[in-house]
C-alpha cells in the first residue's frame, strides 16, 4: 500500500466521481481507477460500489476512508516539519563547547544572533574536554563543537575560529620572569601546571616535547583554566598557553615567547564530515556574517 494509492482513494471517495477526481488529481481517469483496483486486490476487498452516474463508498471502503486520512495527515505533518527543519524554522541544535572558550570566542553573542535569525530553534549547549566533544559529534550527539585541535580526524569536519601561538606564563618573581624569549629545553628543567589528559592545550604541548624528544616534570593537573591561570600566578609551576589568555593578567604573571615557530595553538568548530544537516550550516553562517570570523 502506498500514499499515493490512498490520495487516489481518498480523492475519489470525497469526489464521488473518477473522472472528477482524477481532474481534481491532474491524472487520467485510467490512472485513478487502475490504482483503486490495486488497492482492493490488495485488501481482498470491494472499496466502492460503481454506478454509470457515480460512485460510493462499501462499508470497508468507509473504513479505510478514516484511517487513509489520518495517515495522509501524519505524512503531511511529517513533510512539514522535515521541512521546516531544513529551513531552519524549527528544530533542535546540540553545541559542545571547551572551557575557556570566552578567551577566544564570544559564544553567548553568537548564540544571541543565532536565536534572532532563528528563534523557534532550541539551542542544548554542554561543556567538556576536547576528545568528549569530538566524540559525540563523531556519534551524532552533538552538531557542531567549539574545541581545540591539532590534526583533525578524516571523518571530521572543521572550520578554523582562532589561531594563536604558544606562549610561556610563570610568576613575576619566577626565574624565567625576565626571559623575552626561551626554548623547549630550557622550559623543561622547570616544573609545569598543566591540564588533565585530553583537555585544553595538553595533547598539543605533549606532541610538542615529544617531536623535540624532551621530558618534562608535570606538578600539577587540573581540569579548567582559571585553576591552571591560579596555580601559575601563585608561583607553583608555568604553563604555555594561547597568547590572549597569558596577557590577560598581566599584573601577576610575566609573559615569554617560545623559540619553536611550529608552537601553535586552533580553535575550531568541528563537526561529522558526512553531515549534511541545516541547522549546523545556518550556525555557521552567523560565525561568517555576524561575528567577523573567516569561515
Amino acid at each position: 500500500m502506498e500514499l499515493r494509492q490512498l490520495q487516489y482513494f481518498v480523492a475519489a471517495a470525497k469526489a464521488e466521481h473518477f473522472t472528477k477526481a482524477a481532474q481534481r488529481l491532474n491524472i487520467v481517469q485510467s490512472a485513478l481507477s487502475s490504482s483503486v483496483r490495486a488497492l482492493e486486490q490488495e485488501l481482498n476487498a470491494k472499496l466502492f460500489v460503481r454506478t454509470t452516474r457515480k460512485v460510493r463508498l462499501t462499508a470497508a471502503g468507509r473504513a479505510l476512508l478514516e484511517k487513509a486520512e489520518i495517515v495522509l495527515d501524519a505524512a503531511k505533518d511529517a513533510r512539514e516539519a522535515v521541512s521546516a527543519v531544513a529551513q531552519a524554522k524549527s528544530g533542535k541544535l546540540n553545541l559542545g563547547t571547551v572551557h575557556g572558550l570566552p578567551a577566544f570566542v564570544d559564544l553567548p553573542f553568537l548564540l544571541a544572533r543565532f536565536h534572532k535569525r532563528h528563534p523557534h530553534i532550541d539551542v542544548r549547549l554542554i561543556q567538556g574536554g576536547a576528545v568528549h566533544l569530538l566524540e559525540k559529534v563523531r556519534n551524532g550527539k552533538l552538531d557542531l563543537a567549539f574545541l581545540p585541535m591539532f590534526e583533525p580526524p578524516a571523518d571530521i569536519a572543521t572550520v578554523t575560529i582562532a589561531c594563536e601561538e604558544l606562549v610561556v606564563v610563570c610568576n613575576k618573581a619566577h626565574s624565567l620572569a625576565s626571559s623575552q624569549v626561551v626554548s623547549l629545553a630550557e622550559i623543561a628543567a622547570h616544573a609545569f601546571v598543566e591540564f588533565e589528559q585530553d583537555l585544553g592545550t595538553r595533547k598539543i604541548i605533549d606532541d610538542l616535547f615529544l617531536a623535540a624528544n624532551i621530558d618534562r616534570k608535570i606538578a600539577f593537573e587540573v581540569s579548567d583554566l582559571a585553576t591552571l591561570m591560579e596555580l601559575v600566578g601563585h608561583g607553583l609551576g608555568i604553563a604555555l598557553v594561547p597568547e590572549s589568555v597569558a596577557c590577560s593578567r598581566p599584573q601577576i604573571l610575566s609573559v615569554c615567547r617560545l623559540k619553536e615557530a611550529d608552537a601553535c595553538w586552533e580553535v575550531v568548530l568541528a563537526s561529522s564530515a558526512t553531515s549534511g544537516d541545516a541547522l549546523p550550516r545556518r550556525f555557521e553562517e552567523i560565525i561568517g556574517s555576524d561575528a567577523g570570523i573567516e569561515v
